[in-house]
């Protein structure tokens, strides 16, 4: 085999394929989702950033987390828009890897922040007289930047053992962008190796948080169900809800991506999968965040009416 290694320069995303008119129309339906994303994410850190009721650890980690979902959009969408108006378009070999690099860091980093955003739900609902001395904000940036270096580390592992492979073709890659298991099918070397970590990567970085968050959520039930009041009851599951429904979209689609079997049919279903989870979680965060939660939602009436001439 090794006489026929080529090096290789440059990839072709395979994308979706359909006709040149099918193209264009989910060129302009996923370049809404985009917008939307972008404008989304970008209100949440606004309001955040601009209303000083905002300014507490719960909304720290949710701008942490807008902000990974505008550099996880970024770094896959544009790419896919670019493939639906030109679909012979190369991607060169160093690009493919960034974009490999960036979504796996970016994925595994909300990983971690979920988990962190359970851990503050769980001290502000359990141990209230206490959350403010143990989630101070030293505390915060430390849980913030651990998370962003963990995603980092742990990709590094995967890309320190990709780079070196040989690529000898063929250069087209099944996928909407440089997925790190449609690029591993192109190489001309035993991937065993590869794929062991990547399993065993996804399952650390899925179901331990999972683990963790359905622990702290074990504890926030059954600190809820002894409140003696409905409403008091309800507002301190209002402060969940959100969250939990982003947990639900984030680890039940990555889940299935990457703990289960990555060959055959199964990985041609995952392919289309995460294009749900590239273009839609990225969007509907904010929005399930601005819908269900209500300083939010007051936070963002009061920007609206400030901005009223009269």
């Amino acid at each position: 085999m090794g006489g026929n290694q080529t090096s290789v320069t440059e990839f072709f995303l395979v994308g979706i394929p359909v006709s040149p008119r099918i193209q264009v129309l989910l060129f302009g339906l996923f370049s809404v989702f985009y917008a939307f994303t972008l404008l989304g994410n970008g209100v949440i850190l606004g309001l955040i950033s601009l209303d000083s009721r905002l300014h507490t650890p719960m909304y720290f980690f949710l701008s942490q987390l807008a902000t990974v979902d505008i550099a996880y959009a970024c770094n896959t969408v544009p790419q896919m828009l670019v493939n639906l108006l030109s679909p012979a378009q190369p991607m060169s070999f160093a690009g493919c890897m960034t974009q490999t690099f960036l979504f796996l860091t970016c994925g595994r980093t909300e990983c971690l922040l979920l988990m962190v955003m359970s851990y503050d739900r769980y001290l502000a609902i359990c141990l209230p007289l206490r959350y403010s001395t143990i989630m101070n904000w030293k505390v915060c940036d430390t849980l913030a930047v651990a998370s962003w270096a963990s995603g980092v580390l742990m990709t590094l592992v995967d890309m320190v053992l990709l780079l070196p492979l040989p690529f000898c073709g063929p250069q087209k890659v099944n996928h909407f962008f440089c997925e790190i298991i449609a690029i591993l099918k192109l190489t001309c070397a035993d991937t065993h190796l590869n794929e062991v970590v990547i399993v065993t990567g996804g399952v650390f970085m899925l179901l331990g948080p999972v683990s963790a968050i359905v622990v702290s959520y074990a504890h926030i039930v059954h600190a809820i169900l002894k409140i003696q009041s409905a409403e008091g009851r309800w507002k301190a599951f209002s402060t969940c809800s959100s969250h939990l429904c982003v947990v639900g979209l984030f680890y039940g689609t990555a889940i299935i991506m990457y703990v289960g079997p990555q060959h055959g049919d199964s990985q041609e279903k995952k392919k289309y999968l995460l294009l749900f989870h590239s273009l839609f979680n990225p969007m509907l965060n904010p929005l399930i965040y601005s819908l269900r939660n209500r300083e939010v939602s007051a936070a963002l009436r009061r920007r609206l009416e400030k901005g009223r001439p009269f």
